[in-house]
């Protein structure tokens, strides 16, 4: 079965991929109320494991089995690996270091990340002079919206910083590793599922073994709260979207999303914080819209094509 090739996205898709950046907009939140309270890999089990548990009963509500077949399995296991365990205890362990912000600018880098390896990797998405306009206008549109503080903060916790970028290349990674579930025919749902059964059953040692979890405090309702929507909305929820959108789409868009947790991140923060929408924030939308304009290519094809002059007989 052949792979979806990099192309203009339908209605439907961008309405999922909003609402995905919804999700996960909300996840940086959720990050940085449970590192308070909880080390690295405690936080990320929590999150694997409640997300696995709620989506197994889905799938058994939904009527959907789980594939049996090894070489499925194997794959369920590298897609935990590059889009959960590395990305997660990356981006969490960076999050106890530097601020909310900054690491959203640096997953932000992720699309950048998956137009080159997809141009490495893949056949059908391979670099163009419009996908990479569009980055750079994404990129740039990321940066004005959080603000000069938060780009001043770049030069502290390089290490922090280098495991957010690393978080990135990870999922772009994964993004072009995810590709195999559409030839395997795995439904999307199924997959989402063993990804995060597969992450639970890798880092349930290691979290057991670093965190040693029963010498930590009973943490408080706000950290529970924090950990049940990371696990039922940020992901549970998130990578039934994620898999869908990346089965139809292709790679290279559905890395558009990391453009928009931002723009969602001040959504939410305006409607529920009461948080007040700056200047640069309408800036840095502009620019983030035009660059996803750029890489779609729809508008650029709504533009009259120019006519070659003809010499006077």
């Amino acid at each position: 079965m052949s792979q979806p090739a990099a192309r203009p996205m339908s209605p439907a898709e961008w309405a999922m991929l909003i609402a995905l950046s919804l999700l996960w907009g909300g996840s940086f939140f959720f990050n940085g109320l449970a590192v308070r309270d909880l080390p690295t890999l405690t936080v990320v089990v929590c999150r694997v494991s409640l997300a696995a548990l709620v989506l197994i009963a889905i799938c058994r509500i939904a009527g959907v089995r789980l594939p049996r077949a090894p070489r499925i399995w194997a794959a369920f296991f590298g897609m935990g690996l590059l889009n959960n365990v590395i990305p997660f205890s990356l981006i969490v362990w960076g999050q106890s270091h530097i601020a909310s912000g900054v690491a959203s600018i640096l997953n932000a880098t992720t699309p950048l990340f998956t137009v080159l390896v997809a141009h490495v990797l893949t056949r059908d998405e391979k670099l163009t002079p419009p996908r990479l306009a569009g980055v750079a206008l994404g990129l740039a549109g990321v940066a004005v919206m959080i603000g000069g503080g938060a780009m001043a903060a770049l030069g502290r916790d390089v290490l922090a910083q280098l495991a957010c970028l690393a978080a990135a290349l990870s999922y772009a990674f994964a993004g072009i590793f995810g590709r195999r579930f559409r030839a395997l025919g795995v439904a999307p749902l199924a997959t989402a599922t063993g990804q995060v059964t597969a992450a639970s059953v890798m880092l349930w040692p290691l979290m057991l073994l670093i965190d040693r979890p029963w010498t930590l405090p009973l943490p408080g309702p706000e950290t529970l709260g924090a950990l049940a929507g990371l696990a039922v909305l940020s992901t549970a929820l998130a990578y039934v979207l994620y898999f869908r959108i990346l089965s139809s789409a292709g790679a290279t868009n559905l890395s558009l999303v990391t453009f928009l947790v931002p723009v969602s991140a001040i959504i939410l923060g305006i409607a529920v914080l009461d948080e007040v929408l700056a200047p640069r924030h309408l800036a840095g939308m502009a620019l983030i819209a035009a660059g996803l304009a750029a890489m779609d290519g729809r508008i650029l094809r709504l533009l009259p094509a120019r006519r070659p002059d003809r010499s006077p007989e």
